[in-house]
């Protein structure tokens, strides 16, 4: 090159004086200079070496690129290696070779992949094509084969059409000869010239091309270390390879922000060994995105494996293959033998714990694959990664240490782009079609398998086609996605597939005031709801929130199509019917319709209960498990039906495996008619049986233990046989007004409530002949009776509630009350009859000995005087937590009132008579003393009372500033350290007022709305507060971004508009704090049953904190 450059500039200088001549050898110095290293530039800079490819070529394959987005080359090989056999195969190529495949880059070389008689010419051009990248070897003797000359020209028309990238190696070869044809390259085109002239222009444009590209130049003089040449060669084309598969991954639609996430999980380049696992739903894009974060981060670890399908090819070819594989990949050796799945472990165990390896397990579904495979972290290297993907949950929740990347369905967004990627092959739908593809992305539901599936089906299809198959995923789902969803159905025990099965197909319309009603169903048919949820949820099969099952749409699907299974046109042969129609179809059969599978019937809409046809169908229904009708009153039954002798079901109707029998709003009189055989009946609930007079002979329902007649406002009698019932757990006769006894209880030693109350007529206690060890709740509020018999003192000793609210007419209890040494919960208000109670044949006082680990005691409106409380009567009661004393007649209340230790509620309210209020137990949380009109004098001090946060003294005009300010005091003593100056004056909510250096609560007061910030300590004394409600900033200390010196972040929100709100200033100095720490982290809120008296609510995206106020 060199010596050419300088001929040239010989010729040109002849005759040129002497200043010229120094100025032209001077510029062709310089031109020597720039062209050497333009066309050396692969070999002078070893930083160039390793990114061979020019930003010339990386821009023509960027436009490539994005103008083939709409079809993207399928990539079966990373690399092409092309080369001239007799010159490079048993040396330097060989060893490329070798170094390709262990850094698992999938290398296509002729001699190694294709298979031995196959043509070579079509199959090599192939392999062109499908290569990612090609690596052409150029050596001495490479332009002598037409062979390779055909390959290159080939691979260079790739570089335009596919955007494939070419790197070449010049090996021992001048750069210049190969794209100048010098040399021997010049004088081997010259011998093909004379046979195909028209060929050689074609291999003379190729080898051009490539000679001007950016590669690798090996001589004796440059990069003559061939091994560490090879290894810069295989890093750069890793390198290269990764960055590469990102921007594939870019092309998977909404891919890229879940791989973001992933990575995030994974903290590539920190130190330790994660195991992380993706769960998600079957055909939501799990597999995807695990084989996408291995493509993309592969190249910076050691050793890597991707293994698939391990669900299918464990079973297949068992564990011990897996592990063979694991080991061979990421050895990179093919001698591996296992010979146990114990030796495996150990052996993975061995061979890899100092390897810093990235191992993907796709598709795993039972532990022991996950403790063959990767049983435990320290079976690999620091730095190493491992990647699950799983439908199973708990597989990853049984696996110490693993994170857990929950995939989400696609946007709607990304399933129409998806969609149409698929079913247009371009981003945009075709005209006239939009419509339809929204209403089979609404169909697919986010799910990308479906999404794909249909796309791929409806390609190529017309409109009518479409329509079409829109009709008929209506009825028939696409069974290739259906048999991918089952995948996840098909592992689960046979309780666990029932249990998925009713709940799909009867319970997802159903409300959260059922799901009660839904859990006691599933738990009578022994589908062990509670453990089996958990299951489902786990598989991604389904979801429990708020009370409310959800289930994606296509899982609902895929419940109806195993259902119909191999008899879709045999309703009979179906377990399940939910359809009305087909219903209906089998009701207008009537007695013609043949013996059925089906094994539930409920939510049957009123033309169907009243077919005549239907009881005739039911008869032939005996595997029936549960039924539940409601709402379906006598009038819409046939006609041949008297609604006044009518019952609900004929004799007929034997359903022996019947477990729920759920029969709500109905007018009928009776159920049936005499004693019918229900072996396996668990619950029968009558609720509205308006109607009934009667109750059923329990002597056939040997398993029942629910029995439910709540508003059955007719029903006289109970049927005796109920006495005897071993089996009975819960019983509920809630507001049956009519009846006026309970039979005697015999033998009911498995019966855990008794629920009677509100039975207005209900005039004398079940006589109780036996003991009652189950007993936990009695219920006989706004009954009639009069009289507590011993017996409950005697036979019930496990009761640990007992509500006798409402009892006007209740005049004694007898019996050793305070033997009922589990009793927690004691309700006697509103017994304004109560005389006395009689123990052993004595009479004491009003009040008797109570039981000791007494935690709530009602005893409002109990006309309790002065007197009628004895001295001593709570200083044993070391437990309880609420006491309830209003609307009574006392002045004064015993002193041992203090030494209820435990005391978290006091109510006094509308004690009119009461003049002192009582010294308090320290514990005491809340105190309410509303309408206390007499009250003037309070005996002890509230700032004592360090967990007091909230007192309500409406009305109390002569104590109320007292008490209040002293319990203000108390307030404010908490931690005053963590707040800084820099608590001014701002707002918490519209309107509301505040002065605040501390904690804040809302306080009732006579002039709403009046605004006390600018007042001084003294001013607190001024305030006319009635009620105070306290929430310590304490409270909000959980928060992590809660900041005590900024406040703007809180909002304050209360129900009731007379609430002002405040921050109560500090008093207390740090020090203080040091004697008596007070930890007010958690406030005991326990006033009301259904809710708290405040919540602490929190937006983690905003920040933002809301304190509401609801009592």
């Amino acid at each position: 090159m060199a010596a050419e450059l300088m001929e040239t500039l010989k010729e040109a200088i002849t005759g040129l004086s002497p200043t010229t001549f120094f100025t032209v050898l001077a510029t062709g110095v310089t031109v020597y200079y720039i062209v050497s290293v333009f066309f050396r530039r692969g070999s002078s800079d070893h930083r160039q070496q390793h990114s061979p490819m020019s930003s010339e070529q990386d821009r023509s394959i960027a436009d490539s690129s994005s103008s083939s987005s709409q079809s993207i080359p399928a990539w079966n090989h990373e690399v092409f290696l092309s080369f001239r056999g007799e010159d490079t195969r048993k040396n330097f190529v060989d060893h490329l070779y070798k170094d390709l495949v262990q850094q698992g880059i999938h290398t296509y070389k002729d001699d190694q992949t294709l298979p031995r008689g196959e043509s070579i010419g079509p199959a090599l051009l192939k392999a062109i094509q499908e290569s990612r990248i090609a690596l052409v070897v150029f050596s001495q003797n490479y332009a002598d084969s037409s062979w390779c000359l055909d390959e290159l020209a080939h691979t260079m028309e790739c570089v335009d059409t596919n955007g494939q990238i070419v790197i070449p190696i010049f090996y021992h070869v001048d750069p210049s000869d190969v794209r100048k044809q010098k040399g021997k390259y010049g004088k081997a085109l010259s011998k093909h010239e004379r046979k195909n002239k028209q060929k050689v222009e074609s291999w003379r444009n190729a080898l051009e091309k490539a000679g001007n590209l950016s590669g690798w130049v090996i001589n004796n003089t440059e990069n003559s270390h061939e091994a560490k040449c090879i290894s810069d060669i295989v890093g750069t084309i890793s390198s290269r390879l990764s960055i590469l598969n990102t921007n594939d991954n870019k092309d998977l639609i909404g891919m890229e922000t879940r791989l973001r996430d992933l990575k995030l999980m994974l903290e590539i380049g920190s130190g330790g060994v994660r195991m992380v696992g993706i769960w998600g739903v079957g055909g939501g894009g799990k597999t995807t995105l695990a084989s996408a974060a291995y493509a993309e981060i592969s190249h910076r670890f050691e050793a890597c494996c991707l293994l698939q399908n391990i669900r299918e090819e464990s079973n297949k070819h068992g564990l011990e293959k897996l592990q063979e594989k694991i080991l061979s990949v990421a050895l990179k050796t093919k001698d591996v033998v296992v010979g146990s799945e114990i030796e495996g472990r150990s052996t993975i165990r061995r061979r890899l714990c100092h390897k810093r390896v990235l191992v993907v397990l796709d598709d795993v579904d039972d532990l022991e694959q996950l403790e063959a495979l990767a049983g435990s972290h320290d079976w690999f290297g620091e730095g190493s990664r491992i990647i699950i993907t799983t439908r199973d949950k708990h597989l990853l929740s049984s696996t110490a240490h693993t994170n857990i990347y929950e995939v989400s369905l696609l946007s709607h967004y990304e399933a129409i782009k998806l969609f149409h990627r698929h079913a247009y092959n371009k981003d945009k739908p075709v005209e006239d079609f939009e419509t339809l593809s929204l209403d089979v992305v609404s169909y697919a539901g986010g799910l990308p398998l479906a999404v794909k599936v249909l796309g791929s089906f409806l390609y190529d299809k017309d409109r009518d086609e479409w329509k079409s198959t829109l009709a008929k995923l209506k009825c028939i789902p696409e069974e290739k996605v259906m048999e991918r969803l089952k995948i996840s159905y098909d592992g689960l025990e046979p309780y666990q597939k029932d249990l998925f099965l009713d709940i799909a197909c009867f319970m997802m319309s159903w409300y959260s005031h059922q799901f009660d009603d839904a859990m006691m169903v599933l738990d009578a048919c022994n589908f062990h709801p509670v453990i089996g949820l958990k299951v489902l949820e786990q598989k991604s099969l389904i979801k429990v929130v708020a009370g409310e099952f959800e289930m994606h749409d296509l899982m609902q699907e895929m419940a109806h199509y195993i259902v119909r299974g191999e008899h879709p046109n045999n309703l009979e042969k179906h377990s399940r019917i939910w359809k009305w129609k087909d219903l209906e179809y089998l009701c207008d059969m009537g007695a013609a319709a043949p013996s059925m599978e089906n094994e539930v019937l409920a939510d049957l809409p009123r033309y169907i209960i009243s077919h005549p046809g239907l009881f005739d169908v039911v008869a032939n229904m005996k595997k029936l498990r549960w039924i539940l009708w409601d709402n379906h009153p006598a009038s819409l039954f046939p006609s041949n039906f008297q609604p006044t002798k009518a019952f609900l079901f004929p004799s007929n109707f034997q359903p022996t495996k019947l477990r729920c029998l759920l029969l709500k709003h109905s007018q009928q009189k009776k159920l049936w008619e005499g004693c019918k055989s229900l072996p396996n009946l668990k619950i029968l609930d009558l609720q509205n049986f308006r109607n009934l007079i009667k109750t059923p002979d329990f002597e056939g329902l040997p398993c029942l233990e629910r029995l439910i007649l709540v508003c059955c406002e007719s029903l006289e009698e109970i049927h005796p046989s109920i006495g005897y019932h071993k089996s009975l757990v819960f019983v509920d006769m809630r507001l049956c007004s009519a009846l006026k006894r309970f039979p005697p209880i015999i033998h009911m030693k498995k019966l855990e409530t008794l629920d009677l109350s509100w039975c207005k007529e209900l005039q004398q206690f079940p006589d109780i002949q036996s003991n009652m060890d189950s007993l936990v709740t009695l219920d006989l509020c706004l009954t009639r009776i009069e009289i507590i018999p011993p017996s409950v003192g005697r036979f019930c000793t496990n009761l640990v509630s007992f509500s006798l609210h409402g009892c006007r007419k209740l005049k004694r209890i007898e019996g050793n009350f305070h033997l009922l040494k589990s009793l927690k919960d004691l309700n006697l208000s509103g017994c304004i009859g109560l005389q006395s109670f009689h123990h052993e044949g004595s009479v004491s006082l009003k009040l008797p000995r109570f039981p000791r680990f007494l935690r709530k005691l009602n005893l409002h409106r109990c006309n309790l005087g002065d007197g009628d409380i004895p001295s001593d009567i709570f200083c044993k009661l070391l437990n309880l937590q609420v006491l309830d004393l209003s609307e009574n007649n006392f002045s004064r209340l015993p002193s041992d009132l203090s030494q209820i230790l435990c005391l978290k509620l006091l109510n006094l309210s509308d004690c009119i008579n009461l003049v002192e209020l009582p010294d308090l137990p320290s514990s005491i949380a809340i105190l309410k003393a509303n309408g206390c009109d007499s009250l003037e004098i309070a005996r002890g001090d509230l700032s004592y009372c360090k967990w007091l946060w909230k007192v309500s003294l409406l009305g109390v005009v002569k104590l109320n500033k007292r008490v209040l300010h002293s319990m203000l005091e108390e307030m404010s003593t908490d931690h005053p350290e963590e707040f800084g100056e820099d608590w001014e004056q701002r707002k918490f909510g519209e309107d509301h007022s505040e002065k605040f250096n501390n904690d804040l609560g809302p306080c009732d007061s006579e002039s709403v709305g009046t605004d006390y910030s600018h007042e001084s300590d003294e001013d607190w004394e001024q305030c006319k507060y009635e009620r105070v409600g306290y929430v310590p900033f304490s409270s909000l200390r959980h928060i992590p971004w809660f900041n005590p010196t900024y406040t703007q972040n809180i909002s304050f929100q209360t129900n009731n508009g007379g609430l002002n709100v405040e921050l109560v200033r500090c008093k207390s100095k740090i020090g203080d704090l040091n004697e008596r720490p007070v930890d007010y982290s958690e406030c005991w809120d326990e006033e009301y049953e259904d809710e708290k008296t405040f919540e602490i609510l929190y937006d983690s995206k905003s920040s933002e904190i809301r304190i509401s106020w609801y009592h």
